[in-house]
């Protein structure tokens, strides 16, 4: 299944020169955040792909006038073609913003979702808005990642976590896809693409395609 993200910056690429043909073969569009509502509902439409996103830090404004045709996974876990996803957007509360939250509201949205982790036996995808504090985030508190998402890396062991919100034109030490432990996580920063493979590694790790924007080469690591 070939998956694509899209977080924090409007790829111009996709919106101002669409082009129907440069989403084939594409499965799933997931959304990490800080995208206005009329370009993710503009995907959903024009592509004819599902779309997943859960909300940033600056999209407030959702509240009002959500993204059209699109699914919410906010504080759920979503099954996609047997793809358990897990949806937990915003960031670390700096303001007084509608999708910001301390380090202690965020572990009681995970401590709500334990009955569903319990049904669904564990997650695939952590998508959120969000890193993981340590773990490709940044020193000032509005970039800070949230310490309980490593409780659900190390208890869960998805096999990728999505995150937004590092802009990579920001921070050159912010990295577009590593491996912790046995996730590998990616920085979803304006459009990227994965494929979700089954097969089985030699060593026991997934089978993992990576690919750096549309119309690259895919790398296997």
């Amino acid at each position: 299944m070939k998956i694509l993200v899209v977080a924090d910056r409007e790829s111009r690429y996709l919106w101002d020169y669409f082009e129907k043909d440069k989403f084939q073969g594409i499965d799933l569009i997931l959304s990490c955040g800080d995208l206005d509502a009329n370009y993710l509902s503009f995907l959903a439409t024009l592509s004819d792909i599902p779309v997943l996103y859960v909300r940033g830090n600056h999209d407030d404004s959702y509240a009002q006038k959500p993204p059209g045709g699109c699914i919410c996974v906010e504080n759920r876990i979503y099954v996609h073609k047997g793809i358990r996803i897990m949806g937990l957007g915003g960031s670390m509360r700096y303001n007084t913003g509608k999708n910001q939250y301390t380090e202690k509201e965020m572990a009681a949205r995970v401590r709500k979702m334990r009955l569903q982790l319990l049904r669904s036996k564990g997650i695939d995808i952590l998508l959120t808005h969000s890193p993981a504090f340590g773990l490709n985030d940044g020193q000032d508190l509005p970039h800070r990642g949230f310490q309980v998402f490593h409780c659900i890396l190390e208890r869960y062991q998805p096999r990728f976590f999505i995150h937004g919100h590092a802009h990579l034109n920001y921070d050159r030490n912010y990295r577009r896809h590593f491996l912790h432990q046995r996730t590998q996580v990616i920085n979803a920063y304006e459009r990227y693409i994965f494929e979700y493979e089954g097969t089985e590694c030699p060593e026991g790790g997934s089978q993992i395609l990576i690919q750096k924007g549309i119309g690259a080469e895919y790398e296997k690591i």
